[in-house]
């Protein structure tokens, strides 16, 4: 195949799969090709450059991009001077074996290749595969492209060096680095004169922050103190890595949210044990109570895995139980799936499907329920909302977050996206608040 001429004006069609992370990688894509010449089309039919990034935490994520893959030849059949990429964690992942299984793609590019992304694509070798983890790169002097919204998605820190039994991202995303503090400051900095009024700072084990002697909750004040930024939030933290400063932070910084996804996984110890998750459910508990206490009111979400190899039904009522306890705002709950390269592939499977499945809908029957409690005790507060543009329904509303993260629906007063309203909570659903306007 011939390389696109470097003088000619290209297209490039950009499609993001799995977590924020993914998102804000892709805006950082997107920044490498806009300062190359690249322009952006929504449309595959008009693009030269077709490229996938990628998830690679379920197996079920690696089928439907390759599927979409599948969907996406059509153009270079048409046009075979097209060029079609996979990028990200499933190119990591599948490096060994993914030219077999898609033979038609021009470049493979992982977690740490994207600066060289241009030329890769300019380069006349087919295909062009660049997975090597580098534990030096941080884009720390690039500039992502943000997308639309008041809302900037920022990576702080890459990889992970927790080594979750369950978890392939050491492995796709390679060990631990932050970003300088002033890299992540101008990052911020930025973001608000693009006109962004809340960051997320992002990071696989993202309180797991240090650099140049700055640890978490110091980057967190170092963010507060941007004029013109208006609310920090940041995800996902790991519980052994939730120090006094970053409790601190939150309790009084009031551009710090009042919420936290803090992953629980399980409450059995065995369990926590076998997923190599470094603390136990005593130790959680207490954490997840210094913090209720520390920021009276906060939000907290959580992550759980039923089915884990070895676990009983004893087990699995400890994890029950804890959600009875904890009374989190919401779950991500999922069943769990063997993941090759992980330690726990090697585990036998010991629990059926037909029980994953039994276990995963009793929990998510009873969280629906505790959600809808949590978020029915709002009805009647004011609260303050993010504008963030209009509603799917009913007409005439627009949707934003409160500080607590509540997905919330009133009528448009004529708020811009990233402007702050007050509003009074009418009614609630397990996932959405519905307001009046203040």
């Amino acid at each position: 195949m011939s390389a696109i001429p470097e003088s000619a004006p290209r297209k490039v069609f950009l499609e993001t799969y799995g977590c924020q992370m993914n998102v804000a990688d892709s805006e950082l894509v997107g920044g490498v090709l806009h300062r190359h010449g690249y322009l952006r089309t929504q449309d595959p039919a008009q693009a030269d450059v077709l490229l996938l990034n990628t998830c690679a935490i379920r197996e079920h994520a690696e089928e439907r991009v390759l599927g979409r893959l599948s969907e996406l030849l059509q153009y270079k059949h048409a046009r075979p001077s097209v060029q079609l990429g996979l990028l990200g964690c499933m190119a990591s992942h599948l490096r060994e074996h993914l030219l077999d299984r898609a033979p038609y793609l021009d470049v493979i590019v992982g977690p740490d290749g994207y600066r060289d992304l241009p030329s890769l694509l300019a380069d006349g070798v087919d295909p062009r595969v660049d997975v090597r983890l580098d534990r030096d790169e941080t884009y720390s002097d690039l500039t992502p492209d943000h997308g639309p919204g008041p809302r900037a998605w920022l990576t702080v820190m890459r990889g992970c060096d927790k080594f979750c039994t369950f978890c392939v991202v050491p492995f796709t995303r390679g060990r631990e680095r932050s970003l300088p503090p002033d890299a992540v400051v101008a990052q911020v900095e930025a973001a608000v004169a693009a006109g962004k009024r809340e960051v997320v700072f992002l990071g696989q084990t993202v309180n797991a922050y240090r650099a140049d002697g700055v640890d978490f909750g110091g980057l967190l004040r170092r963010a507060a103190a941007v004029d013109g930024l208006d609310r920090i939030r940041f995800t996902s933290p790991h519980p052994s890595e939730v120090s006094d400063a970053m409790i601190a932070a939150l309790a009084d910084e009031p551009k710090v949210m009042p919420y936290l996804h803090l992953p629980l996984q399980s409450a059995s110890d065995p369990v926590l044990e076998a997923m190599a998750r470094d603390y136990t459910i005593a130790q959680y508990r207490a954490l997840l109570g210094r913090v209720r206490d520390a920021v009276p009111g906060i939000a907290v979400s959580t992550d759980i895995i039923v089915g884990f190899p070895g676990e009983t039904e004893e087990d699995f009522r400890a994890t029950a139980d804890f959600l009875e306890e904890a009374r989190y705002d919401f779950a991500y709950q999922f069943k769990y799936s063997p993941r090759e390269g992980t330690r726990a592939y090697k585990i036998p499977d010991t629990v059926s499907e037909a029980e994953k499945g039994r276990r995963l809908r009793q929990l998510i029957e009873r969280q629906e329920e505790i959600s809808l409690e949590v978020n029915q005790s709002q009805v009647g507060r004011e609260v303050e909302v993010m504008v963030e543009g209009p509603a799917r329904r009913p007409p005439d509303h627009v949707v934003g977050k409160t500080q607590s993260f509540k997905t919330t629906v009133f009528r448009d007063v004529g708020a811009k996206p990233g402007e702050r309203v007050r509003v009074r909570v009418d009614s609630a659903g397990a996932h959405t608040l519905r307001a009046t306007p203040v």
